[in-house]
């Protein structure tokens, strides 16, 4: 009865995502563009992925931008929800407001941030001009369009992130806080001996989830800079969708793709490596 039930789930699974990932591997290996007849290339895709340097720059964007989120997400959404772990009424309402963002369409919430950024009439830049500060361009310069993507790509994910720190938060056991009260701990050192050991699976579970989602970033650098200015902000997917829909080159498009897929592992079992520690003895 078991199977019966699992069964339709199954059968999606393998329809939608197993078909399609092994014949998405076999085209990496043709020249297949839509258009004519596919022919076998062997290795020739990923041979031309070794002197493309615009693949290296999309991924030295995409480094970029991992390093600058993923801690950045872990700290903040841990610290909002440090201050939003207690029961009130009040508190419901911001752990509500604060997951609101995360409810939000990429590609909408997008769309309402190129306003906000908008460097003459936005939103930001007119709070500036209030303290006698130059807004830049946000989206238009190099050095601020990425870090523009960043804090639209925070502003979504810290709400979703603060939902899995406040339940690692409300487990952990609350005589360990009691003993170590009465031991004369103060609050740093609560939080550094008790909560933080306390929440490495769950710093593990957000950093692993926040490291595949860097790496995948497309909705964000599509509808705010599409890639620009001068591919700063343009990532492997990105180039993926580009290389596929556009170019219509789905051979060279798969290749990438299964070049991205594995370096996604490779991150999140570094990740794992580095995170994986014994239980802490409580």
């Amino acid at each position: 009865m078991a199977y019966l039930f699992i069964t339709p789930t199954l059968l999606l699974f393998g329809i939608f995502t197993v078909i399609p990932v092994f014949m998405a591997f076999y085209l990496s290996f043709t020249n297949y563009d839509v258009l004519s007849r596919m022919d076998w290339v062997g290795f020739s895709n990923y041979k031309k992925l070794v002197g493309d340097s615009l693949l290296w720059q999309t991924f030295l964007n995409v480094f970029y931008y991992t390093i600058v989120f993923v801690p950045l997400n872990i700290l903040l959404s841990l610290l909002i929800a440090l201050l939003l772990n207690r029961a009130s009424r009040a508190v419901k309402l911001f752990r509500t407001l604060n997951y609101l963002p995360t409810l939000t369409s990429a590609v909408a919430a997008a769309t309402v941030w190129i306003w906000v950024l908008h460097p003459e009439y936005g939103l930001l830049n007119g709070f500036l001009g209030y303290f006698g500060v130059t807004g830049p361009a946000w989206l238009s310069e190099t050095s601020t369009a990425m870090l523009s993507i960043i804090m639209v790509t925070l502003w979504q994910s810290l709400g979703s992130n603060m939902i899995i720190y406040l339940a690692g938060l409300q487990g952990v056991p609350d005589y360990l806080y009691e003993s170590s009260k009465l031991d004369g701990a103060n609050a740093f050192h609560r939080f550094r001996y008790i909560t933080w050991p306390q929440l490495r699976p769950t710093t593990f579970l957000v950093s692993t989830m926040s490291i595949i989602g860097a790496l995948q970033l497309f909705d964000q650098a599509f509808v705010l800079t599409q890639g620009g200015p001068a591919n700063a902000t343009k990532t492997p997917v990105y180039l993926i969708y580009q290389q596929g829909f556009n170019q219509l080159d789905m051979g060279y498009a798969s290749a990438q793709a299964f070049v991205l897929a594995l370096c996604i592992l490779a991150f999140s079992l570094i990740n794992m490596k580095l995170s994986r520690a014994e239980e802490p003895i409580v």
